[in-house]
């Protein structure tokens, strides 16, 4: 048994490999059964020797916008390193695959690995567009062929989930916190170890999911759930009643503490304390002693008189509560009456912290439930986000693909009676011109024999298949999108830890215009080719387009 099996368990879940927390699931036979037949026909062609480029790009971006995150880049790292057929998967594959297929092919694909396949991409974390590839791969055609369906499903929803995170964070804005729940409603639990992972990059604070938090280290938030409140019945039901003073070690009866404030604060906040349920203070009670210095309760409208009194009894304990989570009802109205009575007790019993407690929202939250609450005026300090996030329900596929561009040094295209379909061909470099200012003007599509873009020279952009869409540039820096990540076998960039690809994100996110990031009708970036490029894609469309008949 190899490493990768090794690591890998019944489920094919996240495993400890190390410090590199390899999926399990990741390996070669994670491909669509084609990848496989077409690399038997290449083997039986005699196109082992062959050369080929591949481009892994995306068409559109995703949720009507105008920009993507690109995520997804260490995993696809991970995956080359450790590329490998086992004995069991080759015995698998006997097994498989259609009779007659040879020995020798067999005997190939066990001494596969990716040492000759060399990987350029884009920085991960930082914005891309369509078009312009993310990932190109070049190398011997039969390897990076089999490598086209494992690295698409690991660029895919990463990028997909880390776009829509940073959307998110946009309309949230960036003194509002954002808290990833999202675990019991994602596509299995491989789906949801990746959208806390990629919702973290995105620009979330935290996660519920405890084993991402492990694997990724991500901050891990969570309070109770309504189970907690009705699991009590009444205040007799309450096995301790008693909590250690913080400063003096005394231990103190938190239930007779909280009963005399709650009397006190019926008159404050005007809430009669026959309204306030004998169970959900039992409960609070419990978790409080439970969670002292981590208070944060699941309330409702009635829930505020017990919370305040719960609140205020810990603070004659030397202990400051974390504030409240509303699950149901009018977001809006409820957080503001929630903020409304936490000033009240502050001025009443002078307790100014009580002014910052904080206010958790969760219940079905997507981007237009913040919007509408950015417009009501909502006090909410934190959003704790699910289904609408980790299933991405207003786009759930971002589309990329991997595209043959050139074999053997001859360029290839697809052609295709949608312009959008038809491929750019050839090895390409790609380059992002900035303005003066500073921000992101154009990216830029060369042929990889041009020279670069120059610093204040100006420079003559095409729309790829629009004759009359062009425009000099004069850039005033340029930046080459590029970095060789793997060659002759070895990982050739030092790798980003998750902390600074999130940094990442929102750095890049700064370089765009804010007419190019708004939520609304936003202003499609401009994704252009080189001159010599626009005239190699046209010549070579002329050269394989059939000439149609008349009769």
């Amino acid at each position: 048994m190899n490493d990768r099996e090794m690591s890998c368990n019944s489920g094919g879940q996240f495993m400890d490999r190390g410090r590199m927390n390899q999926n399990g699931v990741v390996q070669p036979l994670l491909t669509d059964l084609y990848q496989i037949t077409m690399a038997y026909a290449y083997w039986k062609s005699g196109k082992t020797d062959d050369q080929a480029v591949f481009d892994l790009f995306f068409r559109n971006n995703p949720f009507h916008g105008e920009f993507t995150i690109f995520a997804g880049l260490e995993e696809c790292l991970k995956f080359l390193d450790s590329f490998h057929y086992s004995q069991s998967d080759i015995e698998y594959l006997r097994q498989t695959l259609p009779e007659g297929i040879e020995n020798e092919f067999f005997e190939y694909l066990g001494n596969l690995t990716a040492h000759d396949v060399t990987l350029y991409a884009i920085d991960e974390g930082t914005v891309a567009f369509p078009r312009v590839p993310i990932i190109k791969l070049e190398g011997p055609l039969i390897i990076v062929q089999l490598l086209e369906t494992t690295l698409l499903t690991l660029v895919n929803y990463a990028s997909l989930m880390a776009t829509n995170a940073a959307r998110y964070r946009m309309v949230a804005g960036k003194h509002v916190k954002l808290l990833e729940f999202g675990l019991r409603r994602a596509q299995g639990p491989d789906g949801g170890l990746s959208a806390s992972k990629y919702s973290y990059t995105g620009g979330f604070d935290g996660t519920s999911n405890v084993l991402a938090g492990k694997l990724f280290n991500i901050p891990v938030k969570g309070t109770h759930a309504h189970a907690y409140i009705t699991s009590f019945s009444s205040v007799g039901e309450l096995k301790t009643r008693l909590l250690k003073h913080k400063q003096t070690g005394i231990m103190e009866d938190l239930l007779e503490h909280a009963i005399r404030h709650r009397q006190m604060l019926s008159h404050v906040l005007d809430v009669s304390t026959e309204e306030s349920s004998e169970g959900e203070l039992a409960a609070m009670v419990s978790y409080a002693i439970a969670f002292p210095d981590g208070f944060m309760a699941l309330v409702d409208t009635s829930g505020l008189l017990n919370f305040s009194a719960v609140a205020l009894a810990l603070n004659d304990l030397g202990y400051h509560a974390l504030g409240i989570r509303i699950d149901s009802g009018d977001l809006a109205y409820l957080s503001c009456l929630a903020r409304e009575a936490f000033e009240k007790v502050a001025e009443r019993f002078k307790v100014p912290w009580f002014n910052k407690l904080t206010i958790v929202a969760s219940n079905d939250i997507n981007e237009d439930t913040i919007l509408s609450l950015n417009e009501q005026g909502h006090k909410i300090d934190c959003f704790g986000i699910g289904t609408h996030l980790v299933t991405c329900q207003r786009q759930p596929a971002l589309g990329c693909v991997y595209k043959l561009v050139e074999i053997n040094g001859q360029a290839r295209i697809k052609l295709s009676q949608d312009v959008e379909k038809v491929t750019m061909p050839g090895n390409k470099n790609a380059y992002r011109l900035y303005s003066a200012d500073g921000h992101a003007l154009i990216d830029l599509l060369q042929k990889d024999s041009e020279h670069p873009p120059a610093v204040g020279q100006k420079v003559l952009c095409r729309h790829p298949f629009q004759e009359s869409k062009r425009a000099y540039v004069i850039p005033s820096h340029v930046e080459s999108l590029y970095k060789v990540y793997w060659k002759a076998g070895k990982i050739c960039q030092h790798l980003p830890t998750l902390e600074q690809v999130r940094e990442k994100v929102q750095i890049s996110l700064k370089t765009l215009r804010n007419d190019h990031k708004r939520t609304l009708n936003p202003t499609p970036y401009k994704v252009a080719v080189s001159d010599n490029l626009y005239n190699f894609i046209h010549d070579l469309w002329l050269q394989n387009a059939p000439i149609g008949e008349l009769s």
